[in-house]
C-alpha cells in the first residue's frame, strides 16, 4: 500500500515537473525567462522547453504595437502663450529582456520622454506656428524620442498630436479680440459707407449748382442776343428795354 501511494506521488511530481518544463508562448508575444534569477533567454512564440526549478517565466511581453496615450499638459510658446497638448504613441518592442531590464517601467518613461520633448519643441514656436505645424512637431518629436527608446529595445512607430489648442483663459481673450476686431470692421464699414453717401450728395449738389449757373448763362446769351438783334431791327432806344421787361413779366406770371 505504501509503495504504491509513493509510485503515485512520483507520477504526480513527474507529470507537475513535466509541466513546468513546457511552456506554451502564445502568438504576439514573447516570455523571457530568468535562470537562478539572472535573465537566461527569451522565448518565441510557439511550444518551448525550460528546466524546471532552474528556469522560471519573469516577464511576459506583447509584440504588438502598443498605443500609449500622452496625458495632456499645459505648454508655454515662445511668445509667453499658455497651450494644452497631448499626443499618442505607438510602439513595438522588439527587444523584449532591453525592455524590462534597461528601464524600470518602459511606459511611464516614454510618456516622460514625450511630455518634455513636447515642451521643448513647442517652447521654440510662436503660438500661430504651433497651431498650424502639427506635422513639423510630430517629425521633430519622433526624431527627439526615437534614440533614446532604442536602448530599451522599443521601436517608435509614429506619434500623432492629437490636440493642440490655447488654454481656457487664453481662448476667452481670443474671442474677445475678435468680437472687438469684428466690431471694429463693421465701425470702419459704416463709416466709409456715410462717407461714400455725404461725398456722392455733395458731388449732386455741386452738379446741380454747376448746371444751375451753365442754364443762368445760357439765358442771360440768349436775353442778350434778343437785346442785340431787337435793337439792330429797331432804332428806338427804348424798345429793347421795354421787351425785355415784358419777358421778365411774362417768366414772373408763369
Amino acid at each position: 500500500m505504501e509503495g504504491t501511494v509513493v509510485v503515485f506521488a512520483i507520477l504526480v511530481l513527474v507529470v507537475v515537473t513535466i509541466g513546468l518544463g513546457v511552456r506554451l508562448v502564445p502568438q504576439g508575444s514573447k516570455q523571457v525567462v530568468q535562470r537562478l534569477g539572472k535573465f537566461h533567454k527569451t522565448l518565441p512564440p510557439g511550444l518551448n522547453i525550460i528546466i524546471p526549478y532552474v528556469d522560471s517565466v519573469a516577464y511576459k511581453v506583447t509584440t504588438k504595437d502598443i498605443v500609449l496615450d500622452i496625458p495632456s499638459q499645459e505648454v508655454i510658446t515662445l511668445d509667453n502663450v499658455v497651450i494644452i497638448a497631448n499626443a499618442v504613441a505607438y510602439i513595438n518592442i522588439v527587444s523584449p529582456e532591453k525592455a524590462v531590464y534597461g528601464v524600470e517601467d518602459y511606459e511611464l518613461a516614454i510618456r516622460t520622454l514625450v511630455q518634455t520633448a513636447l515642451r521643448s519643441i513647442v517652447g521654440e514656436m510662436k503660438l500661430d506656428d504651433a497651431l498650424s505645424s502639427r506635422d513639423q512637431i510630430k517629425a521633430k518629436l519622433k526624431t527627439a524620442i526615437s534614440d533614446d527608446i532604442a536602448d530599451w529595445g522599443i521601436t517608435l512607430k509614429t506619434v500623432e498630436i492629437q490636440d493642440i489648442n490655447p488654454s481656457g483663459t487664453m481662448q476667452s481673450a481670443m474671442e474677445e479680440q475678435a468680437a472687438a476686431e469684428r466690431g471694429r470692421r463693421a465701425t470702419v464699414t459704416r463709416a466709409d459707407g456715410e462717407k461714400t453717401a455725404a461725398i456722392l450728395e455733395a458731388d449732386g449738389r455741386l452738379e446741380a449748382s454747376r448746371r444751375d449757373a451753365e442754364a443762368k448763362v445760357v439765358l442771360a446769351t440768349a436775353t442778350q442776343e434778343a437785346i442785340e438783334k431787337v435793337t439792330a431791327g429797331i432804332q428806338d432806344k427804348e424798345l429793347p428795354a421795354m421787351y425785355l421787361l415784358g419777358e421778365r413779366y411774362v417768366e414772373a406770371i408763369r
